[in-house]
């Protein structure tokens, strides 16, 4: 099955689980923030391809986006909290193992930006999810982190659900 066709299934899924979908988007986004499994949930491409959906066939768009933003949010405090207590431990699983320069490159740009490197850091795709994780591992302090991962789960699910939903509602609807 390719990435294309697991797009496709997904969106035909929530289509026709219609009052389901803010969870269903809830749980992918909330899997998209767990460190390492970004690396295997297409997210950017799925969550557009729901603002379209949301814009051709008339799905509410305040309960997906809502699902979208607090699945953000609670998976990249989860990362947060693995990061935090269980370093040593995440640091063996296999989907983090693996990719030992995310960790080097994230540490430097969480360590140079803070809290902003936070919020930037949901908005870059190989670093988004180890981000929170190693903001927790190297002790960022809790509220800063926090006020930074509201706020960037807020706009991330904004920016790709709007454009779809609005485009596809007003000018190809």
């Amino acid at each position: 099955m390719s990435f294309h066709d697991i797009v496709h299934a997904v969106l035909e899924f929530i289509k026709e689980h219609e009052a389901w979908a803010p969870f269903i988007v809830f749980v992918l986004a909330f899997l998209e923030s767990i460190v390492g499994l970004s690396l295997a949930i297409p997210s950017t491409p799925l969550f557009v391809g729901v603002g379209a959906l949301i814009g051709a066939s008339g799905l509410a768009f305040w309960p997906i986006f809502a699902g979208v933003a607090l699945g953000g949010f609670i998976g990249d405090w989860v990362s947060y909290v693995l990061g935090f207590r269980l370093k040593d431990r995440v640091l063996g699983w296999e989907a983090v193992k693996s990719k030992p320069q995310l960790i080097l490159r994230t540490q430097g740009f969480v360590q140079k930006w803070g809290a902003a490197g936070v919020f930037l850091g949901r908005f870059v795709s190989p670093i988004r999810s180890f981000v929170p994780f190693v903001a927790g591992m190297f002790l960022m302090p809790q509220l800063w982190f926090q006020l930074a991962n509201a706020a960037s789960a807020i706009v991330w699910a904004y920016v790709l659900l709007a454009p779809g939903a609005a485009l596809i509602r007003n000018y190809l609807g």
